[in-house]
């Protein structure tokens, strides 16, 4: 009977029966993560971001013999004295969210126990991002940071020390945290924050306006530490906002309040440029070094590359969106596109797979996310090796430099990836060029030949009016789009970039000194 039973818990889901047992549940790991969330609760009660029964946390039963997908969830409930919270306060979680244990009511005055209003939303945290533990805080920092600007989606911050605390970001990068709207009731929330997680594949954060913020990571202290650091940077761009500097460009000038304006040829006020926006391809950077060196290098070393970071979180990343991506692909009969066997037909054919299809995509030249995002991964490893040189051309160093100089913000938006766009401009041979850079845009806010993508990046970037941005590109239907959006738009002429129609009506340059 034993030997049964062992053998019953060998198989596929016997671990998750083994850990949902009663002996389990009363096991030490689940105590020790109930007295650790306790004892957080307490620490952030003093930081105040659990005052008044408000904000919650939740963390996953670590043991190395479950895997992370099937670990219980231990859970601090609603409405209670965060502060004064003990072991047997907790709700413990099935991995799919099911409640399989309860605390006892306590008498009065205190309250019913019950399950925390913000459980939906941590679940979506667990399923979307695999996280280990999710903090919802109420601090009074990421309360107010997504009131500076009322109509911002986004906050943005750049060049401070503590980004360098936030997964995936460096002192040079731009932080970006998505911000949803309130509700009256948490639960309401759910969908929103799902569908910020997926639009920001880089977050580990979300904002609720007039609320707080949600922060995860792969473990309990990932999260603490990114929700510390996050706090920081929030209560930083409170103060430069009070002394009147702007946090979101690298020199953190004055917050250029006054609209600097010029007359127009028919006589009119036009308003002052404060932002550019740049293409890459053709306009940065000539169109043969994409096409000649970063698309080559990433088609020969993707197989080296995924073989050798295949078990890491990044790259499964990688290939779960290649194989949604690829099944999309299947059913829409796009040629090259082949099947993508499961992990059960072993990591090689997995590879092989992969391989084929990236080759497939790189070589219709695909403006796909899944795409992009590989690529930066390889090319990061090139660039880090010293494999790889951003090149750029000579006039453009010093351009960036005037603008940013002059209090104009400069942008990027290119088809490549964030960390491919931050990458190329962070080892050139004139140096690190991303200190006058305040943010990337990539096909995460849509295709650069549609106009709504433009009406996207000018509510990013929170202008009074659209054509207070100039864009730059070498491709007449991204100048099309972009113009169609409101903005100001030049048409790069550079060294192989193709031919322009004679009555094609805009402005034109061959450097950016002209500007």
């Amino acid at each position: 009977m034993a030997a049964a039973s062992a053998a019953q818990l060998a198989v596929n889901g016997g671990v998750k029966m083994a850990n949902n047992s009663q002996a389990y549940l009363e096991g030490d790991k689940v105590k020790q993560t109930k007295s650790l969330i306790a004892e957080l609760c307490r620490h952030f009660y003093n930081q105040g971001w659990v005052s008044g029964t408000g904000g919650s946390i939740t963390i996953k039963v670590h043991d190395d013999s479950v895997p992370k997908s099937q670990q219980l969830i231990v859970m601090s409930p609603s409405g209670v004295q965060k502060e004064r919270m003990v072991e047997e306060d907790m709700y413990i979680l099935s991995s799919d969210g099911s409640i399989l244990s309860a605390p006892l009511a306590k008498p009065t005055p205190h309250k019913p126990p019950k399950c925390s209003d913000c459980a939906p939303l941590f679940m979506k945290a667990y399923q979307l991002r695999n996280a280990g533990a999710v903090i919802h805080s109420h601090g009074m920092e990421s309360c107010l940071v997504t009131m500076l600007n009322p109509l911002a989606k986004e906050f943005r911050i750049t060049h401070m020390e503590m980004i360098k605390g936030i997964q995936g970001h460096g002192y040079y990068d731009e932080l970006v945290v998505p911000i949803i709207e309130n509700t009256a009731y948490e639960n309401e929330l759910t969908e929103s924050l799902a569908e910020a997680i997926k639009a920001y594949p880089k977050t580990t954060a979300v904002l609720v306006r007039n609320h707080g913020i949600y922060v995860w990571g792969d473990s309990w202290i990932s999260a603490k530490t990114q929700s510390e650091c996050y706090h920081y940077l929030f209560d930083a761009a409170i103060k430069l906002h009070q002394l009147g500097l702007d946090w979101t460009t690298p020199s953190h000038g004055p917050i250029q309040n006054a609209k600097i304006s010029a007359l127009a040829p028919n006589g009119s006020i036009k308003p002052s440029r404060q932002c550019i926006v740049l293409d890459i391809e053709g306009t940065t950077t000539p169109i043969s070094f994409v096409t000649d060196v970063l698309f080559p290098y990433a088609r020969n070393n993707v197989g080296r590359h995924l073989d050798a970071t295949y078990d890491s979180a990044e790259t499964q990343q990688d290939i779960k969106l290649l194989r949604a991506q690829v099944q999309q692909d299947l059913e829409n009969g796009v040629a090259g596109a082949v099947c993508i066997p499961s992990d059960d037909a072993g990591k090689m054919e997995v590879i092989a797979a992969l391989v084929a299809n990236v080759e497939a995509m790189i070589k219709a030249d695909r403006k796909i996310t899944a795409l992009k995002e590989l690529q930066g991964h390889i090319w990061q490893t090139g660039f880090q090796n010293s494999e790889l040189e951003g090149l750029v051309f000579d006039d453009v160093p010093a351009a960036l430099e005037k603008w940013t100089a002059s209090g104009i913000k400069v942008y990027i938006y290119s088809s490549g990836s964030r960390l491919a766009q931050r990458l190329l401009f962070g080892h050139t041979k004139h140096g690190d060029l991303r200190k006058h850079l305040c943010g990337f845009f990539d096909t995460t806010v849509g295709n650069k030949r549609e106009t709504k993508s433009y009406t996207e990046i000018t509510a990013s970037l929170g202008v009074d009016n659209p054509s207070e941005i100039l864009f730059v590109t070498d491709v007449y239907q991204e100048a099309t789009a972009a113009k169609a959006a409101g903005l100001e738009v030049i048409i790069s002429i550079r060294p192989g970039n193709g031919p322009l129609s004679d009555n094609h009506g805009f402005r034109t340059i061959r450097s950016f000194s002209e500007i």
